[in-house]
């Protein structure tokens, strides 16, 4: 007979208090840590030409783009994640004090083969129950192609397929661009 495994809990204030100090990052699982892993190159070049046309784009509007560092409470569910970049402009979440937003109205995660299972199930699954998030967005690193997800009710969101030559639409912050934009400089990678 073996002996049942047992894992650490965590409270959601001890967890934020080792997350503030550890080297690695760890998302929230309803007391449990679990480290994520880091990006490759091309998620970050993705990550930060998105971010840099975010930043540009909200200039001077109440919304505020948060990329990678800033993590996404979901209180219901006991849950904190790391998405790739969200989208806050519900004043309750410019405290400086926190280290997380709650009210994200935009999160987009960058698929890589290790998470792309998880970002499109459980990971949306659980960000569909934050009611002020009004679209969820998925971009491939290994091809021109974003999948985005809008809002149109609590049980009803919309899927959208974009593609190379398409423009990308963000409805929740009125923001457009070519999509191609968003692999600038991936083909130096190669």
């Amino acid at each position: 007979m073996t002996a049942p495994k047992s894992h650490a809990y965590f409270t959601p204030e001890e967890y934020l208090e080792i997350e503030r100090f550890s080297p690695i990052k760890h998302e929230y699982l309803q007391g449990q840590m679990v480290a994520i892993a880091g990006a490759s190159k091309a998620h970050v070049i993705i990550t930060g030409n998105l971010s840099a046309l975010l930043v540009n784009h909200l200039r001077g509007t109440e919304c505020i783009a948060y990329a990678t560092g800033m993590k996404a409470r979901l209180s219901a569910l006991n849950l904190f994640y790391y998405p790739d970049l969200a989208v806050a402009c519900d004043n309750r979440d410019r405290s400086s004090d926190k280290d997380f937003v709650l009210y994200p109205k935009l999160i987009v995660e960058v698929l890589s083969d290790s998470t792309e299972a998880f970002d499109r199930g459980n990971k949306f699954a659980d960000y569909k129950s934050n009611p002020m998030l009004e679209e969820y967005v998925l971009i491939h690193q290994k091809q021109i192609l974003v999948e985005q997800f809008q809002r149109k009710s609590d049980s009803l969101w919309i899927p959208q397929i974009c593609r190379s030559g398409d423009t990308i639409k963000f409805v929740s912050i009125g923001f457009a661009s070519a999509i191609e934009v968003l692999y600038e400089n991936i083909a130096r990678l190669n």
